[in-house]
C-alpha cells in the first residue's frame, strides 16, 4: 500500500495505482480528455496535469503511480492556469459550433471548457477540414478531431483492425483513415467502437432521421418499424429513465406518437432467425459438415464485414441465415405486404438499432416475385432514436406499454438475448436440443455461454453441451480483436468446436456503437443483465414456442428452411460480398 496526500487529503491506495484512480476512488475528479484506462495512456492532451509539491513541471496523472509521501495538489493556481491554456490550444484546432454537432451536451471537451469558465479563445482558429463520403454509414469530421488518439487505439488494441492512424508532423500531425486510404477502401467493420469512445463528435453515425419524417409525411408510404432488443436495454439512459421504466412497449408507443403505421419488436424476428439457424446447424452437424470447422452465427453485420476481409475462405462456414434485421424487412415485404393487400413498394421499414453497421448491412438486396429493392428501408441507432423522440417533443412521462401489431406480436426470452453476448447461442441451442430430442431442454441448461465480463477468458466463452451421446463444442466471443485470435486458434487446429456465435462489439448489442454514449464507462455488461432479467420473466422462453413464427410457417413458408423459406430468410454471403463496400484481402 501506498501512503500520500491529495489536496490535503491523506490517502492509502494499492502499490501501482495512478494518480488519477486514486483521485477518483477517494471522491476527486481529475479532469481529462485522452485517457480510457488500459487502452489510451499516453497523456496526449495534458489535461489531466496536477502539481506535485517539489517538483517545479507539473505531471500528469494518468499515467504517473502514486509513490509514497507525494503531495498532489489538483487545483492549484498553477494548475488551473496550465489546463486552461491547454484547453484553450485545443479549443483553437477545434470546430466550435457546437449547437450543429451530435455530441452538443455530451461533450467531454465543451464539459471541461465549461468548467474552466473559457468564453472565448484568445487564439487565432485554424481549423482543420478533410474531404469525407457523406453516404457512408460512419462519419469523420476532420474539423472536430482532437488528436487525442483514442480512435486509434480503440480499433488497435480492442477491435484489432487498424483503420486509423497518425499521418503528417509537427504542427500538422494528424489523424487520419490508414494507410492514406479512403474509408471505403479500408477493411472497416463499422463497428462504431470508435464513435462511443471519441470524447467529441469527430466521429458519428450518418443521420438517417430526416428520411423517416419523409417517409411519415409521404401518404402513399406504409411505414413498419421494428425495435432490436438491445435497444430497450439502454435508449432509456439519455432521458432519465430507470431501467424497469424503459420499457419496448414505451418505444413502439413513441413510434406510433411519431406517426408509424404498425409497430414491432424485433424479438419477433429474433425467434424466426433462431429456427432457420437453429434448423440449419442440426442439418450441417447431424450430416458431417462440421467435422473440420465449426458453423459461425451470421446475425452480426460487423462480424460479417470482418470476416468477409481479413477470412474471406471461412465465409463458406457462415450460416446462411439473415439477420433479425433483414429477416424483418423481407417477411414485411412479402408475407405482411400480402396480409395488408398492398404492393410492397407501399412499405417502408425501419430498423431501431443499436449498431452502426446495420446502416450497411440494409443496403443488400431483396429480390422476390415482382419486387427488387431493400429487405430495409432505414437504419436508425439508439442515439438516432432519441433524437427523434426529443424532436417530436415526446415526454416519457406519457408513454404507456403498447404490444406490438399483430400477426407478428409475440416474442420469446430467447429472442430477448440476442442482444447480449452468448445469447444466440443460448437461444439457438434451447431450439436445436427440442430439434434433435423433441422435447424441451431445462431452460437453464446453456448458462454457460453467457459472458460475465469483456476480458475474462480474452472475450471467449467455451462451453461442450451434451445431448444424449452427442456432444456440441461451442465457443462465444465478443470484440474482433478476441474473434482474430479465436480464428487464428481455429486455423492452427489447437481448438475444434462444432458452432462459434461472433459478436463485433464487446458484450454484444448490448454495447453497440449506436448506443448511448457515457464517457469513460463500459455498461455493455450492465445493459446485458436487464436482457436476461427479461428473460427469466418472460411467459415463453423457446424460439420454437412462439405461436406466431408457428402461424407464420403453416400459413405462407411451410417449414424452417424449406424452399421459400431460404429464398427469403437466407442468402448467398460469397455472393452479397461486395455489396459491403469494402476492400477484400485474397477474395
Amino acid at each position: 500500500m501506498v501512503n500520500f496526500t491529495i489536496d490535503g487529503k491523506n490517502i492509502t491506495v494499492e502499490d501501482n495505482t495512478t494518480i488519477m484512480e486514486a483521485a477518483a476512488q477517494n471522491g476527486i475528479p481529475i479532469p481529462h480528455l485522452c485517457y480510457l484506462k488500459g487502452i489510451n495512456e499516453i497523456a496526449a492532451c495534458r489535461v489531466c496535469v496536477v502539481e506535485l509539491e517539489g517538483k517545479d513541471r507539473l505531471i500528469t496523472a494518468c499515467n504517473n503511480v502514486a509513490k509514497e509521501g507525494m503531495v498532489i495538489y489538483t487545483n492549484s493556481p498553477k494548475v488551473r492556469k496550465h489546463r486552461r491554456t491547454n484547453v484553450e490550444l485545443i479549443l483553437a484546432h477545434h470546430n466550435c459550433e457546437c449547437v450543429t454537432c451530435s455530441r452538443s451536451g455530451n461533450c467531454a471537451l465543451q464539459t471541461v471548457a465549461n468548467d474552466l469558465n473559457i468564453i472565448e479563445v484568445p487564439y487565432k482558429q485554424v481549423i482543420e477540414k478533410k474531404p469525407w463520403n457523406l453516404e457512408f454509414p460512419l462519419i469523420r469530421d476532420s474539423s472536430k478531431c482532437i488528436k487525442c488518439m483514442r480512435c486509434i487505439q480503440i480499433c488497435d488494441k480492442v477491435q484489432g483492425l487498424n483503420v486509423w492512424d497518425v499521418e503528417g508532423t509537427g504542427s500538422r500531425t494528424t489523424v487520419n483513415v490508414s494507410g492514406h486510404r479512403k474509408i471505403e477502401e479500408a477493411d472497416c467493420s463499422l463497428c462504431g467502437q470508435c464513435i462511443t469512445h471519441c470524447p467529441v463528435g469527430a466521429l458519428r453515425e450518418r443521420n438517417d432521421t430526416e428520411r423517416i419524417w419523409d417517409a411519415i409525411a409521404d401518404p402513399e408510404k406504409i411505414v413498419v418499424t421494428q425495435v432490436a432488443p438491445a435497444v430497450r436495454a439502454a435508449w432509456g439512459e439519455e432521458l432519465g429513465m430507470k431501467p424497469e421504466e424503459a420499457t419496448v412497449g414505451k418505444i413502439l408507443d413513441a413510434l406510433k406518437k411519431m406517426g408509424a403505421d404498425y409497430v414491432f419488436d424485433t424479438v419477433f424476428s429474433a425467434d424466426l432467425t433462431i429456427m432457420e439457424e437453429g434448423t440449419e446447424f442440426v442439418k450441417r452437424f447431424t450430416s458431417g459438415e462440421l467435422k473440420d470447422r465449426p458453423m459461425f452465427t451470421s446475425c452480426c453485420p460487423g462480424w460479417l464485414r470482418f470476416i468477409k476481409s481479413q477470412y474471406p475462405h471461412l465465409v463458406k462456414y457462415l450460416s446462411s441465415a439473415k439477420s433479425p434485421q433483414q429477416m424483418f424487412g423481407a417477411v414485411m415485404k412479402t408475407y405482411y405486404a400480402k396480409q395488408l393487400g398492398v404492393s410492397p413498394e407501399k412499405i417502408f421499414t425501419v430498423s431501431v438499432m443499436p449498431c452502426v453497421a446495420k446502416k450497411g448491412e440494409c443496403e443488400m438486396d431483396l429480390f422476390h416475385e415482382e419486387y427488387a429493392g431493400k429487405d430495409v428501408d432505414v437504419v436508425i441507432t439508439t442515439r438516432e432514436l432519441v433524437k427523434m423522440i426529443r424532436a417530436a417533443h415526446i415526454s416519457p412521462d406519457i408513454l404507456v406499454d403498447r404490444a406490438s401489431d399483430s400477426p407478428m406480436k409475440a416474442g420469446t426470452g430467447a429472442g430477448i438475448i440476442f442482444g447480449a453476448t452468448g445469447g444466440v447461442m443460448e437461444a439457438a441451442l434451447r431450439s436445436a436440443y427440442f430439434l434433435i430430442k423433441g422435447e424441451n431442454p431445462p431452460v437453464e441448461a446453456f448458462k454457460s455461454v453467457r459472458a460475465e465480463g469483456f476480458n475474462e477468458n480474452n472475450g471467449v466463452q467455451e462451453a461442450t453441451f451434451h445431448i444424449d451421446d452427442i456432444a456440441v463444442r461451442t465457443a462465444v466471443v465478443s470484440g474482433l480483436g478476441n474473434t482474430r485470435v479465436l480464428l487464428d486458434r481455429i486455423e492452427r487446429g489447437e481448438v475444434q468446436y462444432d458452432f462459434v456465435e461472433v459478436m463485433a462489439c464487446p458484450g454484444g448489442c448490448v454495447g453497440g456503437g449506436g448506443q448511448p454514449i457515457h464517457d469513460g464507462e463500459e455498461l455493455a455488461f450492465e445493459r446485458g443483465k436487464n436482457l436476461y432479467y427479461l428473460d427469466e420473466n418472460a411467459d415463453l422462453r423457446y424460439s420454437h414456442e412462439n405461436a406466431d413464427v408457428k402461424e407464420m410457417y403453416d400459413v405462407y413458408f411451410g417449414e424452417p428452411n424449406g424452399r421459400l423459406a431460404h429464398r427469403l430468410l437466407h442468402t448467398d454471403h460469397a455472393a452479397s460480398a461486395e455489396e459491403y463496400g469494402i476492400g477484400y484481402k485474397n477474395y
